[in-house]
This record gives C-alpha cells, sequence and structure tokens, in this order.
C-alpha cells in the first residue's frame, strides 16, 4: 500500500495526495488560528500584516528600515505596503522620511506612540499566543516549526529572511 492510497482509505477518498492533505491541513489550520487574532487585533483597530510590521520596525528600533527591506521581513507578503503604513502613518505609529541622499527611497521607523502600543498589546499577544497553541509541548513546538521550514524551504529567496 502506498502513503497515497493509506490517505485515501484514512480520508475517505477526499484528498487526491499527501501532498493536498498536507496543505489543505495547513491552510485549515492557518484559518481556525487567525479567528483568533483577527479578533485579538480587530480590537485595537489593527490587522495581523500591521502588527507584524510594527514588530519589525521595533527590532530594528531605533534604527529605520527601507520600506522594501521591512516589506521582506514580514511574515506574509505584503503587496501594498505604501497603503499598509499610510493607515500606521495617519495613526502616529510609525515615521517615514526621503532621505536627501537618495529620494526614491523611503526610510520608516516606529514612533514612541507604537511602541507603546506594542507594549500594551504584549500581554494580550501572548495570550492569545498559549490559546493558539499553549497545547502544544515545547518539543512538539520545535518539531513543527523544523518541518514547517523544511516544507517552505525550496520556496524561499536565497535572501529570505525566513529561511
Amino acid at each position: 500500500m502506498t502513503i497515497g492510497q493509506s490517505v485515501r482509505q484514512r480520508s475517505g477518498g477526499r484528498f487526491d495526495s499527501p501532498q493536498q492533505e498536507v496543505y489543505l491541513n495547513l491552510w485549515r489550520t492557518y484559518d481556525r488560528l487567525r479567528i483568533l487574532e483577527d479578533e485579538l487585533f480587530g480590537k485595537h483597530d489593527l490587522t495581523a500584516q500591521q502588527y507584524n510590521a510594527l514588530r519589525v520596525l521595533r527590532a530594528a528600533h531605533p534604527q529605520t528600515l527601507p520600506t522594501l527591506t521591512l516589506a521582506s521581513k514580514l511574515v506574509s507578503r505584503a503587496p501594498d505596503i505604501t497603503r499598509l503604513l499610510d493607515k500606521l502613518h495617519e495613526r502616529g505609529l510609525v515615521q517615514r522620511e526621503r532621505p536627501a541622499d537618495n529620494r526614491r527611497t523611503v526610510q520608516v521607523g516606529i514612533t514612541d506612540v507604537g511602541i507603546a502600543l506594542l507594549d500594551k498589546l504584549a500581554a494580550e499577544v501572548k495570550a492569545c499566543h498559549m490559546h493558539q497553541l499553549g497545547h502544544l509541548s515545547s518539543e512538539e513546538m520545535r518539531q513543527l516549526v523544523e518541518l514547517l521550514r523544511k516544507a517552505r524551504q525550496c520556496h524561499e529567496t536565497a535572501d529570505s529572511y525566513w529561511k
């Protein structure tokens, strides 16, 4: 019996391949975990992507990052990084600057207001992550991280922050 036959038997024929079963399980897991995150960030008029951008900028603080560098460090692709930053800028959470020596680049940094918001959210985010994944042991989480890294490794660019 092949793995594919085993998968189809266990799943009642719902999956065409083991790869499809894994992919759809990843997607379903993302959906279930994301609901909890959306609820948390929605209370603070943020998206998960905006929160992630603020976290990356705080890690760089007091330095600033070029917009495209920030975009490359985000967990998920941000096709409209400018709009994402516009919304954070309107709330006073980030500041932007065009260096005099390179007007094509925009440098982005987190403000004190942005840092204060992250500090305010810290306990809630930690509790959310515990709710999402606290039922897994340390060893299970380590194994899961390694498997997820391995699954995406061949799809990351050579210079990926997530490689």
